[in-house]
């Protein structure tokens, strides 16, 4: 009986949290994220294993894990993939529901596991926002959909993000970015300058949705740092608390 009334509890708070959210309370999950990773030509094999090892980092945070175990009744459901030119787009991690630490735990054992794959030059990130505004159309029933992008130049291969990005804003998808500067032996003052340029590119051509936002990373050194960052902000808020 206890159990029964438990499991009550868990319904009624998480349509209560949809509720005030103004969200469906039928919906399995409470938020979908599609997470991008930058393997063009532009990142070496160092940067790629930064990258990923970084990515394991973020999701391993207790913040972060506290974020994504904080409703298990309505989780987080996550999917990794890269993107490099028109045609070299790989899923890492296929969709998968985070309700529990070892949903996590083989996330970032795969992560840990995943070797570079060759790919052709070229940076198509509009081909990259579509790919991820199409994985996320599979999870149409969660209560709020997040394409996240990585990437350290502009798209230069096949259609602009600025082209792309209203019709997948018009699907109810926010796309956020996190923006790495190059690992330059550079001053400090023309590595600010050249990662505010690129922020700035990203800031107008590429993400879109209610509140999107730009994250910063000065190098891939600082990948982890940032990401941590980066999915503290896009989970805040989203953990439905569960009634006493």
């Amino acid at each position: 009986m206890a159990q029964k009334g438990k499991a009550l509890r868990a319904v009624i708070a998480a349509a209560l949290g949809a509720s005030l959210l103004g969200l469906p309370a039928h919906a399995a999950c409470r938020q979908a994220l599609a997470m991008g990773l930058d393997v063009s030509g532009s990142v070496d094999l160092r940067e790629y294993r930064l990258q990923l090892d970084g990515l394991i980092t973020a999701l391993n945070h207790p913040d972060v894990v506290a974020a994504l175990l904080a409703a298990p009744d309505a989780p987080v459901s996550l999917l990794v993939f890269e993107w490099s030119g028109p045609v070299d787009p790989s899923v890492l991690v296929p969709w998968t529901p985070i309700n529990n630490a070892a949903a996590l735990q083989n996330i970032s054992e795969t992560l840990a596991t995943t070797s570079r794959r060759d790919t052709s030059p070229g940076t198509a990130l509009g081909e990259a926002m579509m790919l991820g505004a199409q994985y996320l159309d599979q999870q149409s029933d969660c209560w709020k959909r997040t394409l996240d992008i990585s990437g350290d130049g502009r798209s230069n291969s096949g259609p602009r993000p600025r082209d792309v990005k209203q019709a997948i804003d018009a699907r109810g998808i926010t796309i956020n970015a996190l923006v790495i500067g190059a690992d330059t032996q550079t001053s400090d003052r023309d590595q600010q300058s050249d990662i505010a340029e690129l922020s700035s590119y990203f800031a107008a051509e590429v993400i879109t949705g209610p509140d999107a936002f730009v994250q910063v990373s000065l190098g891939y050194e600082a990948y982890a740092e940032a990401m941590t960052a980066k999915l503290k902000r896009e989970l805040d808020g989203m953990a439905i608390g569960r009634l006493q």
